[in-house]
């Protein structure tokens, strides 16, 4: 959360979420929001059935998810790529190079599902919801679909990466519902991150 607090810090908020010790939900006075503390994977769930009228969530998750919310900003922050990994010693040198029925270990099987099938490569996907990596290494899996910032796990645990999937940021969503009630609220709150977004990107 560190790194969305100088969104939330532009908006005029704290960061009551520091002392919020095991509670689930946190109430900033100043803004008169009430935060829902939920794992990332949850986050568009929340928002799709209204429990929460906005959210942040990473485009991966959004994507995996397949929820019906309304993608207002890209944040730009924790920016990773979604990739396709092989041991070092496998003779993969590319996607297509993925034998028929070839096993894929990873915890986005919708995105990597669609991934291949635009591909017309059939593969054994093995959704996992731990590391990844360990695939590989004890037999499990000929590759993996993964989330890498740096890579420098996948080279720590002799993978190398042969495609790329897509890339992923944070993004501000929204309940449908919610963004007709309540627009111009939305709208505001949206205008008061961009300028923030894009010098974030102007300076990176």
């Amino acid at each position: 959360m560190e790194s969305l607090e100088p969104y939330f810090a532009a908006l005029g908020g704290g960061a009551p979420w520091k002392d919020a010790s095991r509670k689930l939900t946190v109430v900033d006075e100043v803004l008169g929001i009430t935060y829902i503390l939920a794992k990332p994977m949850d986050v568009p769930t929340f928002v799709e059935y209204g429990a929460a009228d906005i959210g942040i969530a990473g485009k991966d998750v959004i994507e995996e998810q397949g929820r019906h919310v309304v993608e207002l900003l890209d944040l730009g922050v924790s920016r990773c790529e979604l990739i396709v990994a092989v041991p070092d010693g496998s003779p993969v040198k590319r996607v297509r190079d993925l034998g028929f029925n070839s096993r894929v270990a990873t915890k986005y099987p919708r995105i990597a599902e669609r991934f291949f099938n635009l591909r017309g490569i059939q593969v054994e996907l093995i959704p996992l919801s731990g590391s990844v990596e360990l695939a590989p290494l004890v037999g499990l899996a000929d590759a993996i679909v993964d989330l890498t910032e740096t890579g420098a796990t996948l080279r720590e645990n002799g993978l190398r990466i042969v495609g790329s999937v897509m890339r992923s940021s944070l993004r501000l969503i929204a309940n449908p519902v919610s963004y007709k009630v309540s627009f111009e609220a939305i709208r505001n709150l949206v205008e008061r991150m961009r300028p923030l977004v894009e010098s974030e990107v102007t300076a990176g």
